[in-house]
């Protein structure tokens, strides 16, 4: 997270910090806009805000709080539970296909082969800015996407009866 506040910061932007108060590391990097610099106590709260702010996700290798987070985003975008589209780019190809065995998923029937199209793999700044690019232009920039999407929907659009 810290070479992409840092980069912002760099290039004169203002960035954003979501923390997770923990006994021993997680401190908010220095190149956060400090009035955005916000901390949860529990990881579902910072997921929920993660995942409703975000346009894109560029996932770099990392231990089990990234993996938490990339699955909570690859779960809630195969089981339509975000209501936005969101580009996700896996970076390091090497790395996340010796973590995680996608073609084993999808050999042992537990995940389709569709699925392999919710992410990217990158091994280059250059392809990840591309990803990136393309699924901004089309997913975020749009006319029609100029709402501020919900993360969620509901089961029944319709309103209760009295409301």
């Amino acid at each position: 997270m810290e070479a992409a506040n840092r980069g912002a910061a760099d290039a004169d932007g203002k960035t954003i910090g979501l923390n997770i108060g923990l006994p021993f590391e997680q401190f908010p990097n220095p190149y956060i806009t400090p009035e955005l610099s916000f901390e949860f106590h529990y990881f579902f709260m910072r997921k929920f805000w993660f995942a409703y702010m975000a346009k894109a996700l560029v996932v770099f290798p990392g231990g089990f709080g990234t993996m938490d987070e990339l699955m909570e985003i690859l779960t809630l975008t195969q089981t339509q539970k975000l209501t936005k589209k969101m580009t996700i780019v896996l970076y390091g190809s090497a790395f996340w296909n010796e973590i995680i065995n996608f073609a084993a998923l999808v050999k042992h029937g537990v995940i389709s082969p569709q699925d392999m199209n919710l992410f990217r793999f990158a091994d280059d700044p250059e392809t990840a800015f591309g990803f990136l690019k393309e699924g901004l232009m089309t997913y975020a920039l749009q006319p029609e996407n100029q709402e501020t999407p919900a993360i969620s929907k509901s089961r029944n659009p319709q309103k209760p009866s009295g409301a």
